[in-house]
């Protein structure tokens, strides 16, 4: 079997110093050109591979970082996945998921994982702190990025987009149809997410002078077949609505589906409009007009400022806003009635 290239093996080659080539390989910034170049050059034709445990022992650091979401089998995180684990990789970090699945416990047991050295810092995206007040205090101190979600009250860095502004501008695209009987599908009330685009719904309802009668508000939770059963809900109204935001892609494909199952049709009956753009939201039939997220810029960002906090230069707690776009697509139509 072939023996492991190693670091003064790649200093032969090149003809420096082991010291150059470890400096080099760590994005140290003090090996110049051509040099640096060349030492990659060497290192990926050897395939050279760190000895991962021997650097952990040196910086007593696992080099691996943790991404906390609330369902691990929903889509719209692979993006921002990739995103952070592109940023991470470069950096020397692997990327580690968690998958609370709205459990308190679980999200104890990742900070405790954060806590305890089994990873350096988190990317979180359930904006939850441990419910217990000692713990979540405990996790005030530690190195973790708030992406997409808010935990209010915290130092964290944040990685956002303007909930309540691109929801407004969702539901002002069905006013602009001739939508006036608007109903809405939330995310789950009381956290700040699902409120900030609720906010958004009604703002835009207010400011055309539209009013939103009991029942229009729906109470969801992300999942598919809430979106299903929600919709039945909003059809038993005696006077049920032209059109529906969705609080995300997930609940709008529920909600198509079930529109379908009703012998309705979409956009020619109910127009439906979403948040997310998850891949299958232009495959889908019709492709849903949906608020686009650039989640895979907003995975390298999160990672970005973790890896500063880790390296001690982050000096302040950053809240960065990230643009979105609605995608108009073939979902929503001009209403039949009004």
């Amino acid at each position: 079997m072939t023996s492991r290239a190693r670091i003064k093996d790649i200093a032969v080659e090149v003809g420096v110093s082991p010291a150059t080539v470890s400096r080099a390989l760590s994005d140290s910034g003090l090996v110049a050109e051509p040099t640096l170049s060349r030492i990659r050059e060497v290192a990926q034709k050897l395939d050279y591979r760190p000895n991962v445990s021997a650097r952990n022992l040196r910086t007593q650091r696992s080099m691996s970082v943790l991404m906390v979401v609330r369902d691990v089998g929903n889509p719209f995180y692979l993006d921002i996945l990739k995103g952070v684990e592109s940023t991470a990789r470069r950096a020397g970090y692997s990327v580690l998921m968690g998958n609370t699945e709205n459990n308190p416990e679980r999200e104890v047991e990742y900070f405790d994982m954060l806590r305890d050295g089994h990873a350096d810092g988190m990317i979180l995206m359930t904006g939850k702190l441990p419910q217990n007040e000692v713990l979540a205090e405990r996790a005030r101190g530690q190195p973790v990025v708030v992406a997409l979600e808010e935990v209010i009250g915290s130092s964290f860095p944040h990685v956002m987009i303007d909930n309540e502004r691109a929801a407004r501008e969702a539901v002002e695209h069905l006013i602009g149809l001739g939508h006036r009987r608007i109903a809405h599908i939330s995310g789950p009330v009381p956290e700040i997410m699902s409120i900030r685009r609720r906010d958004g719904y009604r703002g835009a309802m207010a400011a055309a002078g539209l009013d939103v009668p009991d029942g229009y508000e729906q109470l969801g939770d992300y999942l598919l077949n809430t979106g299903e059963r929600l919709c039945r809900d909003l059809f038993a109204l005696p006077k049920p609505p032209t059109a529906i935001f969705v609080a995300n892609d997930e609940m709008a494909f529920g909600v198509i589906n079930e529109l379908r199952r009703m012998g309705l049709d979409v956009p020619r009956d109910v127009s439906v409009v979403g948040f997310d753009d998850l891949f299958l939201s232009q495959a889908f039939h019709p492709p849903l007009t949906t608020v686009s997220q650039p989640r895979t810029e907003i995975g390298q960002k999160a990672m970005e400022l973790l890896l500063d906090v880790l390296s001690g230069e982050a000096r302040s707690a950053p809240r960065i806003e990230m643009a979105t776009a609605l995608q108009i697509r073939g979902s929503a139509a001009a209403p039949r009635i009004t």
